[in-house]
């Protein structure tokens, strides 16, 4: 093994790989939640095995500790990376290090990390994590076979020693033995979603996000972005192709692969060279001047019973045939006038025009026919939105379309109900599925940081599927999001369960109903379990994590009002209210609002048919 001899790794501004959740061989449970961390909040000498997420493949507690120490001596190979280098490095910071030297050689006592990318007999992305003192010192050593297994491998160790939930870090690792390689070889991100676009600054959260899950793709096709599809012709300004340019590095940094898709469908003429040619040039301009090296060509949500020219008539002919046709001989074109010309380029993605269902149709026939088998079909499942994917639809998907199935799965992207927050629980989805397709991506809604559970779930569920426990994992997602404030956690767990319906799971908040439902039966602790339930969500909006007071603010004032509503209601009950002030907290609660992806205004809702039941209820309808 060769190693990166006298380098002193120095830290970068931007961390890769900080501390974040775990779960263990068996599904993780949920804990209580942790005091919030003080300023100065000390490092920790516990050594259990904590929960690992995504949950590694095997995990064996050995006997004893390995202390981190005031110094470090950390070793890697010529494979392994400046990005793995610096998890690592920040990570035994966090766990007391003053002193990382990279290169060098370990002093009397002092534990030695070793990284290594040339391991034999792991899958792709695979890694092993062995820590255990031994008669030479503490030891770690990363081992993988490439280096996004190490980049992997320096995750996990974060998650030693700092475990989602915890206020602080551990000054010891457990000694411990962990092999480890996901599920499918595609998981992330794709932001396709209508509406109100992220920020700069919140896709480069979503590319640190993946690199701490374990995702790794992030697919970029916002809708508001002109340059992708009404002027997908002209090539981007330099200014604006900064901004890409900054999302393609950081993705490098980050072991994600940044694919940029490009919707041309909406006024291509299929047979026109002109077409073609911008095409191509457009896709030679994000290469040569954005770094970018993975492509996809979306041919979704468009009109597919007519031509956008004349032309394509004569050429192709006319019918659903015709038009998977043209299309498959542009991606075609693609491949052949671009792609080929870069060996290192990712394979092509497509969006068909029938991207679900599970019936043959004479498109699918046809672009299954005359589309290279290189190229790679997205599909959502059985629906647009599909409440339940299962391994059965989606080889019979493969087969229909005769391609690589990578699943788009539409959740919890929420442009199509706009009134709606989507905090419930990823489930549905069959435990084989990830091994039986190319991959899976989740869209997510506009709001960036409320989408964060989710994509923890889905980051889970396809790097070890067989692990994933649903409810577990949103709550460890939730664990995360509150980054060690127990005061945060308890808010953000009563505002999801008023959020939580989806298609996915209609339940709406199941843990207020069941207090609710305990306060009409009476007892003695009901109305005081009920109010206290009450008082966190009335709080919420202030107790939450700052990023989500942004992104979620509607729904956070909706919940404080219905929240006053009801607590008012109890009041009201028992003479310590007026119906006119629980009448006016309904009506505030009613006045919030958002715009959807069409300009028109919807009403916020926050635990429908739980919360507005109950004041209605008192109120006698």
């Amino acid at each position: 093994m060769g190693f990166v001899l006298g380098l002193v790794v120095v830290l970068l501004t931007r961390s890769c790989g900080g501390g974040g959740p775990v779960s263990s061989e068996s599904a993780p449970t949920s804990t209580p939640a942790p005091a919030p961390p003080s300023a100065s909040a000390s490092v920790k000498s516990d050594t259990g095995v904590p929960a690992l997420w995504p949950a590694p493949r095997s995990v064996r507690r050995e006997s004893g500790s390995v202390p981190i120490g005031r110094s470090v001596a950390v070793r890697a190979d010529a494979g392994t990376d400046a990005s793995t280098l610096d998890a690592v490095t920040r990570a035994l910071r966090a766990g007391g290090a003053r002193e990382v030297r990279v290169g060098d050689a370990p002093r009397r006592g002092e534990l030695l990390v070793t990284v290594g990318t040339t391991a034999t007999g792991l899958p792709p992305e695979g890694y092993t994590l062995t820590a255990a003192t031994t008669s030479a010192g503490p030891r770690v050593t990363l081992s993988s076979s490439g280096a996004d297994g190490a980049f992997h491998a320096a995750q996990t160790l974060a998650q030693l020693i700092r475990p989602v939930g915890s206020p602080s870090p551990r000054a010891a690792l457990p000694a411990v033995s962990i092999r480890d390689w996901p599920a499918t070889a595609t998981r992330g991100i794709v932001e396709g979603f209508y509406g109100t676009p992220w920020t700069q600054r919140e896709r480069l959260g979503r590319l640190d996000f993946a690199a701490r899950w374990k995702l790794n793709t992030y697919v970029y096709t916002p809708k508001d972005d002109p340059y992708l599809r009404d002027r997908w012709r002209d090539e981007y300004p330099t200014d604006t192709l900064t901004g890409i340019r900054t999302l393609a590095a950081r993705a490098a940094a980050d072991h994600v692969t940044f694919v940029y898709a490009l919707s041309p469908g909406k006024s291509i003429c299929y047979s026109s060279a002109g077409d073609r040619a911008a095409l191509v040039t457009k896709l030679r301009q994000l290469w040569d001047e954005a770094g970018v090296r993975a492509f996809a060509i979306p041919l979704d949500d468009i009109e597919i019973d007519r031509w956008n020219c004349a032309r394509d008539a004569t050429v192709y002919g006319t019918g659903r045939a015709a038009v998977a046709r043209a299309q498959a001989a542009l991606l075609n074109g693609v491949r052949r006038d671009f792609l080929s010309a870069h060996p290192d380029a990712a394979p092509l993605i497509t969006v068909p025009t029938e991207y679900d269902g599970s019936r043959a149709s004479a498109y699918k026939t046809t672009l299954a026919a005359d589309l290279d088998k290189d190229v790679t079909v997205m599909w959502t499942g059985p629906l647009v939105v599909s409440p339940a994917l299962s391994t059965a639809q989606a080889r019979e998907a493969a087969r229909l379309y005769d391609h690589r199935i990578l699943v788009w799965d539409n959740y919890p992207v929420n442009d199509y109900t706009a009134p709606n927050l989507l905090l419930g629980p990823y489930t549905g989805r069959d435990t084989t599925l990830p091994g039986a397709v190319a991959g899976l991506l989740a869209n997510p809604m506009n709001q960036a940081a409320a989408s964060d559970p989710a994509l923890f779930s889905t980051a889970a569920y396809t790097w070890n599927p067989t692990a994933y426990r649903p409810a577990q994992a949103l709550d460890a997602g939730l664990s995360a999001l509150a980054d060690g404030d127990g005061t945060a956690l308890t808010a953000l767990r009563a505002f999801a369960d008023v959020n939580r319906a989806s298609r996915l799971d209609p339940t709406e908040a199941p843990e207020l109903a069941a207090l609710i439902t305990a306060y009409w039966k009476g007892g003695a602790t009901a109305e005081d379990a009920l109010r206290t339930r009450l008082t966190i969500l009335a709080n919420a909006r202030t107790t939450v994590p700052s990023a989500l007071r942004t992104s979620a603010s509607p729904w956070l004032s909706a919940t404080h009002d219905w929240a006053e509503a009801a607590l008012s209601a109890l009041d009201l009950r028992t003479g310590r209210s007026t119906r006119a002030e629980v009448e006016s907290h309904r009506t505030a609660a009613r006045s919030h609002t958002v715009l959807d992806w069409q300009g028109r205004t919807r009403t916020v809702e926050v635990g429908a048919g739980v919360l507005d039941t109950f004041v209605a209820r008192v109120l006698g309808g």
